[in-house]
């Protein structure tokens, strides 16, 4: 296991990031065919293990007092959301259809539409946060070598934005277990 870097500790309490996290771990199976965003029966949810992950989760940003602003971005599946009011229970959550959109990368898409999400996400995560604080989304793992990779369950990508149509940079990328060794 990599140990945390006290220095990215550090540069998220100063604040300036976006912390791009997958949900907790989910139930086995696969998303229903006739899937409802209001009907979380259509939907893998969280498991008990992805509930305790996602608590921890909470509390470890809290513990390193690391600034969060609100909304806490999710995206409509309810595993993430679930996810968002375990690690946040405070928190205003603000659902975004881009993570739908994502959740698509991992099916058969035509390219367009792959290069199409990908370049939305992009101007997402080129947003600079408010001062001293980092913008939290919880969404979905990415196919390797699309977006921002393949992602553990809770884990973390660490971006610094650039600024509108700048680009970004990834600072590090964090399993859950990653970040309670800090």
């Amino acid at each position: 296991m990599e140990y945390l870097d006290k220095s990215i500790v550090e540069l998220l309490k100063k604040g300036g990031f976006v912390m791009y996290a997958r949900h907790g771990q989910a139930t086995v199976g696969v998303d229903q065919l006739n899937l409802n965003f209001q009907d979380c029966s259509t939907q893998r949810n969280l498991s008990e293990v992805g509930r305790r992950e996602a608590i921890y989760f909470g509390q470890l940003l809290r513990y390193l007092e690391i600034p969060i602003s609100s909304p806490i971005v999710v995206s409509p599946f309810c595993r993430t959301i679930e996810t968002a009011q375990l690690a946040f229970p405070y928190a205003y959550i603000q659902i975004d259809p881009l993570g739908y959109e994502i959740y698509k990368l991992g099916g058969n898409i035509p390219s367009v539409e792959k290069t199409n999400i990908v370049s939305n996400l992009q101007s997402v995560l080129e947003r600079t946060p408010p001062q001293g604080m980092n913008q939290v989304i919880i969404a979905h793992s990415f196919p390797e070598g699309v977006g921002l990779g393949g992602i553990s369950n809770m884990g973390l990508v660490i971006v610094k934005p650039k600024g509108p149509g700048n680009g970004y940079e990834i600072k590090k990328k964090l399993t859950i277990e990653d970040l309670g060794s800090s």
